[in-house]
């Protein structure tokens, strides 16, 4: 017999923010594929590895990308496996893994990360949109991209966002040809593209230099267990191999990263490359089509932000204070906040919060395959897990500890020389993994699933 989930009068039935979502409320692998493929798209993946070029080398960045995916592609298998074992979200592993402060921490850094992108990737398109048309203040397009962003996430995963993302994706691959192609007849081939480097010859450890710059994006682990949730059981191997995996990767960085190495190494750029720059070279070539595909691009990839962005500041508030509201309005809100940060000098400031909110996503993450090897032969299913989720403590100390102080490790290390600062996400990695295992160890007798 299986046991149901009871959902509170006030508890959003197709986001399950409070509970694992049942195996009969999951969705075919195909609208989630089209809902997930939308963080493929981001002007991010083209521009950030042309970036890395300039000053690590065109060889180091495919190298360091080549081991990325690999990287990528095995972590999110394993995390995909048990997101659609157990139906649990983010802030529901971590309430019972750390406790419920130690969830409320997991779904602000969470919420607050996605914001950022959003904010950045909303960015792109609003200044996209004033360079085509410059007589429109920038603050005017910051505002018309938060007006249609927020609609786009009122529905939910399963029948709304999959089914835009699914009509967008075929103009997203097109946009990538036709860039290519208008390159091409228009400048030429060139194999200067191969060829970037700095004047005074590539790092000899540029690869792995790019290697953990990426490991800056980890939040894409945390991206995978919400989407993958959603997923059915009789799925799993596609979206853990295939979906989430390493056919995923393989796109969103190797061939994103060639093609933006090649557009950047062969379109003549005033100013340097950059996301933002990049995107005023594809206009100055593409012309309105450039805007399209920018705008195709940039708003696939924002409705995960602003979706991921709102479920988990719904989930904050739930856990912190008990405040129950429809996902709609945690939606507004979020527009709310990505439109004053907009109004900011975004591009000075985001980076550098990113890279100290990373070190904590990086713990969560290699404390969270800590806890998938130790639970990889539990029978729990979205039904028990719920029953769990209700007693779990106010705070599991020792497990949250090894969180903080992970997290302590690599925020030290990025205050240090810029050697040593290269070193602090693996460092953090090592660490969180290593005390979270040793405090298994030592607190063997108690359940692995079940908190302090």
């Amino acid at each position: 017999m299986t046991t149901k989930i009871e959902l509170s009068p006030n508890e959003d039935h197709e986001d399950f923010a409070a509970v694992p979502v049942p195996y009969n409320e999951r969705m075919g692998k195909v609208g989630l594929t089209m809902a997930w493929w939308a963080l493929c798209s981001a002007m991010f993946w083209l521009m950030v590895p042309a970036t890395l070029a300039l000053t690590l080398g065109t060889r180091n960045v495919l190298i360091g990308l080549a081991l990325s995916t690999v990287v990528f592609a095995t972590i999110n298998a394993a995390i995909t496996r048990f997101s659609i074992r157990t139906g649990l979200s983010v802030a529901q592993f971590s309430q019972l893994v750390f406790g419920k402060v130690g969830a409320r921490l997991a779904t602000l850094i969470f919420c607050a990360t996605a914001i950022y992108y959003a904010v950045f990737e909303g960015s792109v398109i609003a200044v996209a949109i004033h360079a085509y048309w410059p007589g429109l203040e920038l603050k005017w397009a910051y505002l018309i991209v938060v007006c249609y962003s927020v609609p786009l996430v009122f529905g939910s995963v399963q029948h709304f966002i999959d089914k835009f993302n699914g009509f967008l994706l075929p103009f997203y691959l097109i946009g990538i040809v036709l860039a290519v192609g208008m390159t091409l007849a228009e400048y030429g081939y060139s194999d200067a593209w191969l060829k970037l480097g700095p004047a005074a010859g590539a790092p000899e450890d540029g690869w792995w230099q790019c290697f953990t710059y990426f490991m800056g994006v980890w939040i894409l682990m945390m991206y995978t267990w919400d989407f993958a949730r959603l997923g059915r059981r009789e799925d799993t191997e596609y979206h853990a191999k295939v979906n989430f995996g390493i056919v995923f990767y393989v796109f969103t960085f190797m061939l994103n990263a060639v093609v933006g190495i090649f557009i950047a190494g062969t379109i003549p750029l005033e100013g340097g490359i950059s996301e933002v720059s990049a995107v005023l070279g594809l206009l100055k070539l593409m012309g309105l089509a450039g805007l399209a595909f920018v705008w195709v691009s940039q708003t696939r990839i924002n409705t995960a932000n602003f979706y991921l962005a709102s479920v988990n500041l719904e989930a904050f508030f739930q856990s912190a204070f008990g405040i129950y509201l429809n996902r709609i309005v945690w939606a507004v809100v979020v527009g709310v906040i990505v439109y004053v940060l907009m109004l900011q000098n975004v591009f000075h400031f985001i980076l550098q919060a990113l890279a100290y909110q990373g070190t904590f996503v990086v713990a969560w993450v290699a404390i969270a395959l800590v806890h998938i090897y130790m639970m990889r032969g539990s029978p729990d299913t979205p039904a028990t897990l719920a029953d769990q989720l209700g007693r779990a403590p106010l705070a599991a100390n020792f497990a949250l500890a090894a969180w903080l102080v992970s997290s302590g490790v690599g925020i030290l290390m990025l205050q240090a020389s810029a050697s040593v600062a290269a070193w602090s996400a693996p460092a953090t990695a090592v660490v969180g993994a290593l005390l979270y295992a040793l405090n298994s160890r030592l607190r063997s007798g108690l359940a692995p699933s079940v908190a302090d």
